[in-house]
């Protein structure tokens, strides 16, 4: 493997991981900017306001988008394997 394939290599896993992870960390990243305004306007200051509803929009974002983010990621795998970027002993 030359130092070329590994650098392309490695930008396509990086490139991956944002593409994937960047629908959950925009959602959960708006909707704490949404509530950090409500907590401004109304002047609640309680932690757990913000906790819960995050957590509930990373998870229905992830249920929804599953099977996108599984696609993505295999077709990535299978395209990097068949290329022959990645080579070894797979069983």
């Amino acid at each position: 493997m030359t130092l070329d394939q590994v650098a392309q290599l490695v930008q396509g896993v990086v490139w991956t991981a944002l593409l994937v992870s960047a629908p959950i960390l925009l959602g959960a990243t708006a909707l704490g900017l949404l509530i950090s305004i409500f907590q401004a306007a109304t002047q609640i200051n309680e932690q757990t306001l913000t906790f819960v509803p995050k957590i509930f929009v990373v998870l229905v974002t992830f249920a929804l988008l599953f099977p996108w983010m599984m696609r993505t990621i295999l077709d990535f795998s299978t395209h990097a394997i068949t290329s022959g970027v990645v080579r070894g002993n797979f069983p």
